[in-house]
């Protein structure tokens, strides 16, 4: 299956960045891709955390949600929509950092929310970010049935915890899904071998999502969106600007090379 990892540069405007997205995967379907990831924050990139309140949806039910649904359908695409901002219950003052995955008839197939969230301070005075001010906290790892097999969703910051991808290669994941804004300094410095290494411990194709460039609200994002195989390889990367990076996923290839070099089966702990 062909799928294809959407590099975006999101800003304010939310109409505005649903119509780059559509276009976008437009010309991901064009090419043949049926399986397709949004970065995070595709929708809107706020001037700060707390801005997600204002465009927040409710579970099910809003234009974000509404426009991945019917672009799923319209194109025939699995869909993986970044990240949204999901009201949640019981908390005013912060949403849940959802990424919701739609299947090529539209109907919604998972749920996944950011478990590992951005609050640190970068070295050399690479700035501050503190996303737990606007975001909760998921709980729970997902893995969603798709056409394309059992897949692992996960998130930006989510890439520097290896644990959660055990789990999710624990539960018979064959593709792993990352929608992301990295940082400039961070990306430069972690985001290919971090991916790199989610893809080879586990023995599982990696599609990677990201932002690119310089925001509305003066952030600064890595983008090299990427595929790879369970090998590590680099089988697609759009480095700079909006665009698709895209290329055929073989998981028959995958399922011998883990037969071939079943280092999965080796495990002791855990």
């Amino acid at each position: 299956m062909k799928v294809a990892a959407v590099q975006m540069t999101s800003g304010f405007d939310v109409a505005a960045n649903l119509a780059t997205a559509g276009r976008l995967l437009d010309a991901a379907a064009e090419g043949g891709a049926r399986f397709a990831v949004l970065p995070e924050n595709f929708a809107f990139m706020g001037r700060d955390e707390r801005d997600r309140l204002a465009i927040a949806e409710d579970e099910g039910r809003g234009p974000i949600q509404d426009f991945l649904a019917g672009t799923a359908a319209r194109l025939g695409l699995t869909l993986v929509g970044g990240t949204i901002p999901i009201r949640v219950a019981g908390d005013a003052a912060r949403v849940a950092a959802a990424s919701v995955v739609h299947g090529p008839d539209g109907r919604r197939l998972g749920r996944y929310d950011k478990i590992h969230l951005f609050d640190v301070d970068l070295p050399d005075s690479g700035g501050t970010y503190r996303e737990s001010a606007g975001i909760r906290p998921g709980t729970l790892p997902e893995v969603v049935t798709t056409p394309i097999g059992p897949t692992g969703i996960t998130v930006c910051y989510d890439i520097r915890f290896p644990e959660l991808y055990r789990v999710l290669a624990s539960r018979g994941t064959v593709l792993l899904v990352v929608s992301a804004a990295f940082t400039v300094p961070t990306g430069e410095a972690h985001w290919e071998v971090l991916l790199r290494a989610r893809a080879i411990e586990n023995l599982t194709a990696v599609v990677a999502a990201a932002q690119w460039g310089e925001h509305a609200n003066g952030r600064r994002t890595w983008g090299h969106s990427l595929v790879l195989d369970a090998w590590g390889r680099i089988l697609a990367e759009r480095a700079e600007g909006e665009g698709c990076a895209m290329a055929e996923i073989d998981l028959a290839r995958q399922a011998s090379l883990r037969t071939e070099f079943p280092a999965l089966t080796h495990r002791v702990l855990g």
